[in-house]
């Protein structure tokens, strides 16, 4: 049964799961795939008002989080040093404009609740040349035993409140100059992971060691709260020299199994949590799936067995797990964890190699990144791997067989129809060049014939003149409708990020250090970052994009040029638009927290926002 669009059922709490069959040392156990029960919230951050403000030449924009525990009728005051500044309650927004104000001046927020004041919020963050600087400090470089010399960049973060204060603070990795993709050989220095407060505060560093290589398709961490403690965790996959925030050693701290090529390809491999306020190695496990044999993943040589993705999914509908896997170009292997009371249980393992299970056929459609939504309205989470998706049973739902792709978005794409959409471009020539599917299904709603390696593609509302997200990539001209239909042949500037930036509930155009506004005729620039740069070569992907602070749209973050500082960018825009803060949306959150994963895209939200929305569901969560 399907139910409406943010008024799905929901899952009850999983009792505490007892332990069973651990494995010597490892603290491992083994789950059924049907444990859940019916549930009535998701767990979620206990989140303050996030209250941010951005100073324009003619005042200050303070905007703030209008959170999933606050009632529907909930109305706002706006306070400069103590000094109300709005006339009338804030209802149908979470900004208010303070003209004429300076850059410094202080302010806080009060919530007011069937008529009656609540005390003051945090105080805001001041963006007072438009953006905000989190000071940070690159980790001293080296040479590789090939004698490259090497020093590092700031690369690809995520966020989540590491130390329970209701702020979110930053992971960041930091990759060195000769990181490599998996096809190339060569050594590399060691990837390092910082878990960093706004105020640039360095909380702990892990160097995940010689043993682990860094590139794109190697280290993909999540941070998220999985134990429901109110701080969040830090997974990632490590191996023997990996040393902890508090400088433990994971494994061997001598042992070197990189070959002559700088490929690792022998030796353990682990999968550890970090505790999100120290970097301590709180329990590790051995990675599933092994590398077993290097070439039945592909190729002889390291590139398709050290291909990895990562997510976090609500598969019981309450709680949040982890999601590691491994290939996508032939055989892929998906392993759900539960991280409980200092345990890590393996909820299911979903192989395209076994014959006991329905992976068997869905080899070969993996993309360079997964999505995470309940496609199939029955309130858990499935996990979208590209031209396929996995039932949060661990079971294939799906695939369309169109095999892999680089570029894979997961939305309320059209919201004329019930549920939620794929849209999705593919590299092999004898399939479609791009499409779009029924989530709930895979059934193709429609297709542009094959072309070749299509390499790019997105779907967003970036246009008022037509319903619903427009879709276009690299290799199609033109955009299209939610039907498929050439609306305009007039392609975006960019086929790459989008951001909800200014007031209006139309998405913009993200792409390299700049925003833009699609129109028909050409494109408006809104913002040009001053002084930074964006990662991962031609993807041009930013440090991070997401609501993190101040109300629903979407903040970016980029690094400065030197790499001493993450430069964050709220929009200086007003809306007449409230929702809900978009970290309170499951699906956008978990989003969020796969956004580094591979070929880094753009979150989406479980419902439609865009031009002609209704208004905006409110989530059911609860928080620690």
């Amino acid at each position: 049964m399907k139910h409406p669009r943010g008024h799905r059922r929901r899952r009850v709490l999983l009792p505490a799961l007892a332990a069973a069959a651990a494995l010597a040392g490892a603290g491992l156990t083994t789950l059924g795939t049907d444990t859940a029960e019916a549930a009535t919230a998701r767990q979620a951050e206990a989140l303050d008002r996030g209250v941010v403000s951005v100073h324009t030449g003619s005042g200050n924009l303070i905007s703030w989080r209008w959170l999933a525990t606050d009632p529907d009728n909930v109305s706002f005051n706006v306070y400069r040093a103590g000094t109300k500044v709005n006339s009338t309650p804030v209802t149908g927004s979470t900004n208010y404009f303070h003209s004429g104000a300076p850059s410094h001046a202080d302010y806080t927020v009060r919530a007011v609740v069937n008529g009656v004041e609540q005390g003051d919020s945090v105080h805001a963050i001041q963006f007072r040349a438009g953006y905000k600087d989190v000071p940070i400090t690159p980790p001293a470089g080296g040479t590789t035993p090939d004698g490259v010399a090497y020093t590092y960049e700031a690369n690809d973060a995520s966020v989540g409140d590491l130390d329970g204060d209701g702020a979110l603070d930053i992971v960041l990795k930091w990759q060195p100059t000769n990181a490599k993709d998996n096809s190339q050989s060569g050594y590399t220095g060691n990837t390092i992971v910082d878990g960093v407060r706004l105020d640039g505060t360095r909380l702990w560093r892990v160097d995940l060691g010689r043993n682990i290589r860094s590139g794109a398709h190697y280290t993909q961490f999540q941070v998220y709260d999985y134990d429901g403690d109110g701080r969040a965790e830090v997974a990632m996959k490590t191996a023997d020299g990996t040393k902890d925030g508090t400088g433990a050693v994971i494994g061997s701290s001598s042992a070197d199994h990189r070959n002559s090529s700088g490929y690792v390809l022998s030796g353990p491999e682990y999968l550890t949590m970090f505790d999100g306020r120290t970097g301590k190695a709180l329990g590790t496990v051995d990675y599933v799936p092994a590398r077993g044999t290097v070439s039945s993943w592909g190729d002889s040589y390291g590139n398709r067995v050290d291909r990895f993705l990562a997510g976090t999914a609500y598969l019981d509908g309450s709680r949040p797990s982890l999601i590691m896997a491994r290939g996508y170009y032939t055989r892929t292997v998906i392993a759900a964890w539960d991280w409980r009371g200092g345990t890590f249980t393996r909820r299911w393992t979903f192989d395209t190699n076994s014959s006991t299970n329905t992976g068997k056929g869905y080899d070969g459609q993996g993309n360079h990144q997964l999505s995470v939504a309940d496609v199939d309205g029955d309130g858990k989470d499935e996990i979208v791997y590209g031209a396929m998706a996995v039932d949060d049973n661990g079971q294939g739902l799906w695939t369309t067989r169109n095999g892999h792709g680089d570029a894979l978005h997961v939305g309320d794409l059209d919201p004329s129809r019930a549920g939620l959409e794929v849209f999705k471009v593919d590299e092999d020539a004898s399939k479609p060049s791009s499409w779009m599917a029924d989530a709930a299904t895979g059934r193709i709603l429609w297709s542009t014939p094959a072309s070749g390696d299509n390499g790019r593609g997105v779907s967003a509302d970036i246009w008022s003149g037509s319903a619903g997200a427009e879709s276009w990539s690299s290799a199609e001209s033109g955009i299209r409708d939610p039907k498929g239909t050439v609306v305009n042949g007039r392609k975006p500037s960019s086929t790459n990020f989008v951001a909800w930036w200014d007031g209006d509930p139309v998405r913009e155009l993200l792409d390299g250090t700049r925003i833009d506004k699609y129109g028909t005729s050409g494109d408006t620039r809104l913002l040009t970052g001053s002084g930074v740069s964006s990662n991962n070569g031609t993807k041009a992907t930013p440090v991070l994009s997401g609501d993190i602070l101040g109300d629903w749209r979407e903040e970016v973050v980029w690094r400065t040029a030197d790499n001493t500082a993450l430069r964050i960018y709220s929009t200086p825009h007003e809306t007449a638009t409230r929702i809900t803060t978009l970290l309170h949306d499951t699906q956008y959150r978990t989003a969020l927290a796969w956004q580094n994963s591979g070929y880094n895209q753009p979150p989406h939200p479980g419902f439609f926002i865009g031009a002609g929305m209704p208004a905006a569901p409110r989530p059911t969560v609860h928080t620690p």
